[in-house]
């Protein structure tokens, strides 16, 4: 019988967390022009784009990243909360909010280390770092046969069914309302801050890559003074 009902709760858990990403992800989107003003407003940072980022080295970007992992937890937290009092009735609207916090998260991470989503392949990589940092192990043969149409919403049901089996048991405490409202909080708190390292590490290691390539033909202009201001930061660091 307790199998039976723990079984059914981790179905309906993958499901909301199921229909939250897929909708999350034909209706959040980060407006990069105001994200872009505001990152350089608040980082003095000389860039006119998002992938003038790739210039900047990670002594740079690391503090900015790791504040925006942390207002993505407060959030997140304070959502937990404030819905966490009403028990598992408030499960659906909780994990469609938790995906929507967790989704500008990623996209914002993705913008600091260079990487824009204008186009289906982007996107693609956005989910690709989601499933990283949902702790699911796509593969090769699973990206390899995937057409490209398909392959973001069959991220979407592999990343829906690892959500659902880390929550199903932390989600118990909030069967109890009183309880409810303070485990709902650090649920979110610390579900959305481990996301957000996993994913800046993804993030991280491709824009490594990257700048390494961008780095051995010689730079010119305003690459060049880029380059140059990233090497300054990372010096006096």
């Amino acid at each position: 019988m307790a199998e039976a009902k723990k079984s059914r709760s981790l179905g309906a858990l993958t499901a909301f967390a199921n229909a939250g990403f897929r909708r999350a992800y034909t209706q959040v989107r980060v407006d990069e022009a105001k994200f872009l003003r505001h990152v350089r407003r608040a980082h003095g940072l000389p860039i006119e784009s998002w992938p003038q980022m790739l210039h900047l080295g990670p002594n740079v970007i690391a503090p900015i990243a790791e504040g925006t992992i942390s207002s993505a937890s407060k959030m997140a937290a304070l959502e937990g909360a404030g819905l966490g009092i009403g028990s598992f009735l408030t499960v659906v609207p909780d994990m469609g909010i938790l995906a929507t916090i967790t989704l500008r998260m990623l996209q914002k991470l993705s913008l600091l280390h260079g990487f824009e989503y204008a186009t289906e392949a982007d996107n693609v990589q956005l989910w690709i770092a989601a499933a990283t940092a949902a702790g699911v192990d796509l593969g090769r043969d699973f990206l390899g046969k995937q057409a490209m149409e398909q392959m973001v919403p069959r991220i979407i049901d592999r990343v829906a069914v690892k959500v659902g089996q880390d929550v199903a048991e932390k989600w118990a405490g909030r069967l109890i309302p009183v309880v409810g409202m303070g485990a709902g909080a650090a649920i979110n708190y610390y579900f959305v801050r481990s996301w957000g390292r996993r994913a800046r590490a993804h993030f991280a290691g491709r824009h490594r890559a990257v700048r390494q390539r961008l780095e051995a033909p010689p730079l010119t202009g305003a690459s060049q003074s880029i380059a140059l201001y990233g090497a300054q930061r990372e010096t006096r660091a």
